[in-house]
């Protein structure tokens, strides 16, 4: 597994099919920065267009995921988004395959408004959630306003919004934010996660988090139709078919993305 720098601020690596960014600003609790953004708008580039690559884990270096937008940056009158993408590069525009989180220390503000792009999350039980705009006279406007209530409870999300207040690994695990928690590395938990989506068809596994995060937008008598159009070219894919002859032979398929 080889480590490179998508600039001094983002680092990436590969290894089985998966890629690892890591947000590299630890010394500022990896605040994100417009170089930070860039980095990372470009790692999910790498991802989609790779296809030797399924799955993207976002992490953070020295023990923090996000601490959120960087303060010294702002009053800079510099923006860490990224045109047609959002905060952090990602926000408005994640990736087409699927991007775990992995969450040691804090996710806070654009922190975790980037956790919460994220399509899966694997935290440290020590790890702590919350948007605390408010706190600073500013609103979680990278997302964590409209995007929260579509992940856990109204109620909770509005308590989060208006308090400002941080919630616990086990919190965010009760309310349905967070897949896993872990005692040890979340970056070891997020592998492990990511490997069991890797043994996967991959498009059968893309399709299908376009459908999941599509389709709460459909109309409900249209549903069945627009899924039928996107799982159409599955069904009738090589990858359908060796899915189907590796069962039948008890092995592992060997999949092609075709």
């Amino acid at each position: 597994m080889g480590e490179s720098r998508v600039s001094e601020e983002v680092l990436t690596s590969e290894e089985d099919g998966i890629l690892v960014v890591t947000i590299n600003r630890p010394e500022a609790k990896n605040a994100m920065t417009k170089a930070a953004a860039e980095g990372i708008a470009a790692a999910m580039d790498r991802l989609d267009s790779d296809d030797n690559l399924r799955v993207g884990i976002l992490t953070g270096a020295g023990g923090t995921f996000c601490s959120g937008m960087d303060l010294k940056g702002f009053l800079r009158g510099e923006s860490p988004s990224i045109e047609g993408r959002g905060f952090g590069g990602i926000v408005q525009k994640p990736p087409v395959k699927p991007l775990i989180a992995a969450v040691e220390g804090y996710a806070l503000a654009g922190g975790l408004e980037l956790m919460i792009a994220c399509d899966l999350v694997v935290a440290h039980s020590g790890a702590k959630f919350g948007i605390p705009e408010v706190k600073r006279g500013l609103v979680a406007a990278a997302g964590g306003v409209m995007m929260l209530p579509d992940q856990i409870p109204e109620r909770v999300a509005m308590e989060l919004a208006l308090t400002g207040d941080f919630i616990s690994a086990a919190r965010a695990y009760e309310l349905g934010l967070i897949n896993r928690v872990t005692d040890g590395s979340a970056l070891d938990g997020a592998k492990e996660l990511a490997a069991s989506i890797v043994a996967n068809g991959p498009l059968a596994v893309r399709v299908s988090k376009q459908i999941v995060k599509e389709s709460r937008g459909w109309p409900m008598e249209e549903r069945y139709t627009r899924q039928g159009q996107l799982i159409a070219p599955v069904f009738v894919s090589h990858d359908a078919r060796e899915g189907a002859a590796a069962f039948a032979e008890k092995r592992k398929p060997n999949w092609t993305g075709k």
